[in-house]
């Protein structure tokens, strides 16, 4: 049986996917992005080891809360960095009868990737920035994962709920959303399109991990500001 690194769990999570859901945050992550609220899920050595069948008996036991819509997603850190772990619990789960979604920032792609992407049924794709030199300045990686990643999501026809975080001074004029426009039309099965208000609670674990926070200066994203760029969002083939 294979076996991953968990870092935690959340039991009814309500923003990551549709309906309630199993949250399981694996994890490592190969980015750093300069906004994450999790920087401590990018050790890969940390976290517990878990197997698929102890994912599996926590996701049957929230059963009568998910309902039609709910389900279990893989968040992290980077979930497709454990692809193989990834892959064989999105299965289990399949043959169990319960939804699955990977929510990834697409900055990893590996030769276990195929069949992860093949496996679940919803990816909740996070472009962190629509332009090459941009998407290194918030990520630290190149760009060239996620349009692997997004070739494969289309080679299986999965549908596709598209975020992004919208960060003053970075990304956050209607120019910016005319290439957001422009960049997932190449996606073939977008369900949604969300924008996400930058906000700054992930800094205090910066601090207690002795990591610099780069953005410590940026404010919160103004709601109406939100709204309007959200407005501006097209997407459909």
């Amino acid at each position: 049986m294979v076996t991953g690194k968990v870092h935690s769990f959340e039991s009814l999570g309500a923003v990551d996917g549709p309906g309630l859901r199993l949250v399981v945050f694996l994890q490592g992550c190969p980015a750093r992005c300069k906004y994450c609220h999790n920087p401590d899920t990018w050790s890969p050595q940390g976290g517990q080891e878990v197997g698929t069948e102890d994912i599996l008996q926590r996701a049957k036991r929230g059963l009568n809360y998910y309902g039609d819509k709910g389900g279990v997603t893989f968040s992290g850190g980077e979930p497709l960095l454990q692809g193989a772990f990834l892959r064989e619990a999105l299965l289990a789960l399949k043959e169990a009868g319960i939804h699955t979604a990977i929510d990834t920032s697409g900055t990893y792609v590996d030769e276990f990737t195929d069949g992860a992407v093949d496996a679940c049924q919803l990816v909740l794709l996070d472009v962190k920035h629509t332009q090459p030199e941009g998407f290194r300045d918030l990520t630290g990686r190149g760009q060239e994962t996620l349009l692997q990643l997004i070739d494969l999501i289309n080679k299986y026809e999965k549908p596709v709920w598209v975020r992004q975080v919208i960060i003053p001074g970075l990304n956050d004029t209607e120019a910016d959303i005319v290439q957001l426009n422009q960049f997932i039309q190449r996606i073939h099965r977008i369900e949604k399109v969300e924008l996400l208000g930058y906000h700054s609670m992930g800094a205090e674990k910066y601090e207690a991990l002795g990591i610099p926070y780069s953005l410590k200066k940026v404010l919160p994203l103004d709601g109406d500001v939100l709204k309007q760029l959200q407005s501006k969002v097209i997407y459909g083939r």
